[in-house]
Order: structure tokens, then C-alpha cells, then sequence
């Protein structure tokens, strides 16, 4: 039966989209559904912001009456300028086992770039490093985490079939808690804090307690994430969106922030106990009542995840990474947490990769965007 590209014009287009892939990934046991309520506001251009410096398009394909594929692609202007690129992305990427289907898929993006100028097609990449990056290409026995992608190994070979190559791979690595922390640890983090001067740390008992640092925190982001491969600076109308959406599942005592003075933040690091299997159980649907399985998950699970940290340019190499690293670890002992997910490092992150290995971390899944040349191509 002949395949045909659609594109998502109307909502009920919109609701087959986001719903696909729980039909696609239906029997697959390491599958997490998306929060429904969250792909609710990406879809929106009123609620998400990054539509109105990108050209987007949705695309939908279809065997007679099913649909069996689907896409996004994105053109990120802002970064495109700030790099000087001319760079389309796609996005989203969901099939069955079928790469005709895929291959029409990747040739219409690829069309779409070309005819507004683009030279080259990279992705799995959304909007930027904070939407879910690259395809999964080891690690398929593990469920994936929160703001990570997860894929058949099959769409792997797809792509490098459509002809794309690789850019850049992102790792993460799974450290076991120990059950005391390393000697050497201990000392570099003692050194540290008697040179810290006037810095402290910071813990919280409750999520009234974090929201005055959520700005601060934000933009400590912004100032040291802007060199990183696919980041866009947050407005602060997206910092209160992303505050909204992860201040309720947020738990306080995994949350460190070294100030100076008065909330002057020069390092942080945020984690969370792991929710996938809470997401899984209420299929993604978190009003009413999945939210209650969503904590009852957080309670039960040995996993915690980190999910973001940084340190300010002019604190940097003077211990501020040991410090947050053991009062972390000190937590997780606390609350008898068993390993941690590191998420997502790009592979060229060699100093914040050797302090993983230097505490027993290992690669345990790697994810890989890819890219391809479009300029000159004849669309098929």
C-alpha cells in the first residue's frame, strides 16, 4: 500500500501525533510514555515560547487509513544566527519496522530545510539541549529516564541508511552509591571547604524554600551552558514554565546550592529519584491520579537522576565540584538510593566525565545525533 506525507494541520492531526508512539512502542516493556500534559504545552506556540524564533513543520505518514510514522523539523533561527549556520533539525523521529516509511520521512524534512535554505539536517535535536537529544544506540535494556529519548534499535539503522553520519555522541554513566565515600573524596572535599572563604552550601527541607533560588539558578545556566552544543539561553518566562513543570516532583533534599553572600549563585546540582516507572504506570496521564503514582514511584525507587549543574567560570577548579558531588552522594545514602543516572554528558565533556570515572561510573547508554549534508540534493 502507497505511502503518504501528511502534514498536522488540525488538533485531531496533533493528538495522532503525540499519540503514536504509545501504538508504535505498545509491547515494548523499557518504553516510557511522554507526560501527556507536558507535550500539551511543547505543541503549543502560545506556551512555547521556541516557535517564535523557529520554523517548524509536523508531518504524519500513513498506509491507506493507519497512521505508521511521524516527524518534526525544526529551524532554530536564533542559534542558527549565533552560530552562523544553516542548519535544519529533525525531531520526534517514531516508525514501525519499515524503512520506507522512515526514508520518506527523513527525504521530506530534508525538502523542507532545503527549499528555506538550509545546507545541512542534523538530529534527533529539538529546540534545544533541553528537549530530548539523539537516538539511543547502547543501552536498549534500560528504561530511559525523564528528557531522554527512547528508540527501537532498528531507527539506528534507519537513519544511517538515509545517509546521515555521526556528530557528536552523548553518554551517560551509572554510578553505584557507595557505601562510604572514598578517602581521597573526602579529602579533596575537606580541602575545599576549609579554602571556600565566604561560600556555603545550601540545603533545602521544602519546595517553599527553593523557589527564591530558581531564578538565580536559571541563570547561572544561561552563563555557563552557553558554549554547549545546541544550547539556547532561557528567557525568564521560560525558567518559570520549567520551574512550573518540575517544582512538583522535585525533592528538596536532592537539591545543592553554593551561594555567596545572599544568594549569589556560583554552583548547583539538581537530581531527582527516578519516575519512569511511575510515568509508565499511569500511561503518561498525570491528572487526576497518576501524580500519586508518580511520588509512590519516587518513595520506592534506588535510582536517582541527576539532571542538570554547573559551576560559575570563575569558581571552577577550586573543589566546588567535590563539594556538591559528596553532599550529594550523603543524600543518596541517607535515603538508601543504590545507583545514579548521570543523563545525558557530551562525549567531549572530558573533565566532567573523568570526575564520573574517578567514583566508579561507567558508560552504561549512549545516545548519538547525526548529521547530513542536504545542499544540492534532489529531493525523492
Amino acid at each position: 500500500m502507497e505511502i503518504s506525507i501528511v502534514e498536522v494541520r488540525s488538533k485531531k492531526d496533533l493528538h495522532t501525533f503525540i499519540h503514536l508512539p504509545a501504538k508504535i512502542h505498545r509491547n515494548h516493556p523499557n518504553w516510557v510514555p511522554p507526560i501527556y500534559m507536558d507535550e500539551a504545552v511543547f505543541f503549543n506556540p502560545v506556551k512555547n515560547k521556541a516557535f517564535s524564533h523557529s520554523d517548524t513543520i509536523l508531518m504524519l505518514a500513513y498506509r491507506g487509513e493507519k497512521a505508521v510514522g511521524r516527524i518534526m523539523g525544526i529551524i532554530n533561527h536564533q542559534y542558527n544566527a549565533a552560530e552562523n549556520l544553516k542548519e535544519a533539525r529533525f525531531f520526534l523521529l517514531e516508525t514501525y519496522e519499515d524503512y520506507e516509511v522512515a526514508e520518506k520521512l527523513i527525504r521530506s524534512v530534508e525538502a523542507w530545510g532545503q527549499v528555506r535554505g538550509m545546507t545541512k539536517l542534523v538530529g534527533p535535536l529539538g529546540f534545544s539541549d533541553k528537549d530530548p537529544q539523539g537516538l539511543l544506540i547502547e543501552g536498549f535494556q534500560y528504561s530511559p529516564v525523564i528528557a531522554t529519548n527512547f528508540n527501537f534499535e532498528y531507527m539506528v539503522d534507519f537513519v544511517q541508511q538515509a545517509g546521515f553520519v555521526k556528530k557528536v555522541d552523548l553518554v551517560v554513566y551509572k554510578l553505584d552509591v557507595p557505601q562510604e565515600i572514598p578517602e581521597f573524596y573526602n579529602r579533596i572535599y575537606e580541602r575545599a571547604r576549609r579554602n571556600s572563604g565566604q561560600l556555603h552550601v545550601v540545603s533545602f527541607k521544602n519546595k517553599l524554600q527553593l523557589r527564591p533560588y530558581i531564578k538565580p539558578v536559571f541563570q547561572l545556566v544561561n552563563e555557563t551552558f552557553k558554549d554547549i552544543y545546541a544550547f539556547t539561553p532561557m528567557t525568564d518566562e521560560e525558567m518559570n514554565e520549567l520551574a512550573g513543570r518540575y517544582l512538583p516532583v522535585l525533592d528538596p533534599r536532592f537539591v545543592k546550592v553554593i551561594e555567596k553572600g545572599k544568594k549569589e549563585v556560583v554552583g548547583f546540582i539538581l537530581a531527582m529519584p527516578d519516575i519512569s516507572e511511575g510515568i509508565r504506570k499511569c500511561g503518561g496521564r498525570v491528572l487526576p491520579f497518576g501524580i500519586f503514582q508518580i511520588w509512590r514511584a519516587q518513595k520506592r525507587t534506588k535510582q536517582l537522576d541527576l539532571l542538570l549543574g554547573a559551576i560559575r567560570a570563575d569558581y571552577r577548579n577550586t573543589g566546588l565540584n567535590t563539594i556538591l558531588g559528596i553532599e550529594m552522594l550523603r543524600e543518596c545514602q541517607k535515603a538508601k538510593m543504590e545507583f545514579i543516572d548521570s543523563h545525558l554528558e557530551l562525549e567531549t565533556n572530558t573533565k566532567m566525565r573523568a570526575e564520573n570515572e574517578k567514583l566508579g561510573g561507567k558508560v552504561y547508554k549512549r545516545y548519538r545525533i547525526f548529521e547530513k549534508d542536504i545542499q544540492g540534493l534532489v529531493a525523492k
